[in-house]
């Protein structure tokens, strides 16, 4: 009986022993569980974030502007190029469109995604306190799985530039089409003279021919120079750089222009030391000196002086002024004074001649050649022209 009892206590303390370690076998198993899943929350988290802050970034390296809202207009997020667009700061979460654009003309593109699946090439204009701003919207409304408004997606692109480049466009049409229409116009005039009778008059023929070569004259140069600045701007002009002794390139210009400065009583100086050396292509140096003592010419004043002075800078580039004694440009004008067929005075210009590209091609010449030049005037005192070069050789 007594060895029943023990083996019978053996047996409940086995059980109890048993039953002890599954309660600690399934604890430790639902401790391991808990621990795995907020390990796997930890980490899809940590994913979620760096997804998150990945997709910010690309989206913060757009050049588009990007503005997401929810399903009550208020921004979730937006880009800084949108920021920069519209003057806000990014992200602008929690904004309305409104609030953060200040613009009822992108609220209203938001309101009609309300009614309608996608909003395409909407262009707005932004007044702003300089040139106005021009923009392409783009809108696509967002959906749920049931079909539910679940906010939208805009992307703005900046058009500024293509429109400014048009305009640029537009307006060189109409300055060439002015320009060729007035010589055209001249020859046919003389050319519909002499048909009608005027060739029997030797002095009309004589009058009237020389009108018809002067403005072929006239056309030829246009021609030519629209050509070159055609090859300038595609990067097409092959320059023959040699080092120039720049005061014989200067004197070259000068025996060319004297016979039209003694016709004004002007005097052309040479004052560029012989020692200064420019690497350069020599002819397109003698057609930038040309272009910029011809100007002198025409708009110093008469009886004047127009001096070309060169000096190498303490930095080793050189420097090379072209100075007139004329009226001087007005300061809202030296900022456009190299754009193609702008004059100061347009009238006075057009009596002197020209083609309204002469400035253009000295920009773009000193430019190809790695240069860079400016104006200096003051209204009443004259003007200077400034080019300058790089060093003639590599500094030590």
């Amino acid at each position: 009986m007594e060895a029943a009892l023990i083996l019978l206590a053996a047996a409940a303390a086995a059980l109890a022993l048993a039953w002890a370690r599954e309660r600690r076998l399934r604890r430790e198993d639902a401790d391991r569980g808990r621990r795995d899943l907020a390990e796997q929350r930890f980490r899809r988290e940590a994913e979620l974030k760096e997804q998150s802050q990945r997709t910010a970034a690309l989206f913060d390296r757009m050049v588009e502007g990007l503005i997401v809202v929810d399903a009550a207009g208020r921004i979730r997020m937006a880009n800084r190029a949108a920021a920069g667009l519209f003057g806000f700061d990014a992200p602008a979460s929690g904004k309305t469109v409104l609030e953060a654009t200040r613009n009822h003309e992108v609220s209203a593109v938001v309101a009609r995604l309300g009614r309608e699946l996608e909003v395409l090439g909407h262009e707005l204009r932004i007044e702003s306190t300089g040139a106005p701003r021009f923009l392409q919207v783009n809108a696509l409304a967002l959906r749920d799985s049931g079909g539910a408004s679940d906010g939208a997606i805009l992307v703005f692109h900046d058009l500024t530039r293509l429109r400014q480049l048009e305009g640029v466009r537009q307006e060189f049409v109409a300055n060439v089409s002015h320009e060729l229409r007035t010589p055209l116009s001249l020859i046919k005039s003389a050319s519909e003279t002499l048909l009608d009778g005027g060739k029997e008059d030797p002095a009309a023929l004589a009058r009237f021919l020389a009108i018809i070569d002067k403005h072929a004259h006239r056309l030829a140069l246009l021609i030519d120079d629209l050509l070159l600045l055609s090859t300038l701007d595609s990067g097409g002009l092959r320059l023959d750089k040699q080092p120039l002794a720049f005061r014989a390139t200067v004197q070259d210009s000068i025996d060319d222009l004297q016979p039209r400065a003694r016709a004004r009583g002007v005097t052309l100086e040479n004052s560029v030391p012989a020692a200064l050396v420019v690497l350069a292509d020599n002819e397109r140096m003698r057609q930038v000196i040309s272009n910029l003592l011809d100007n002198a010419i025409k708009y110093g004043r008469a009886g004047g002086k127009a001096a070309v002075g060169g000096r190498m800078l303490p930095n080793g580039r050189i420097e090379i002024a072209v100075e007139d004694d004329g009226p001087g440009i007005p300061k809202e004008a030296q900022e456009r004074i190299f754009e193609r067929f702008y004059r100061v005075d347009k009238a006075r210009s057009r009596e002197q001649g020209g083609t309204g590209l002469g400035l253009a091609i000295v920009k773009h010449v000193i430019q190809a050649h790695g240069g860079e030049v400016r104006v200096d005037s003051e209204p009443g005192s004259g003007s200077v022209f400034i080019l300058t070069f790089p060093p003639a050789a590599p500094t030590q």
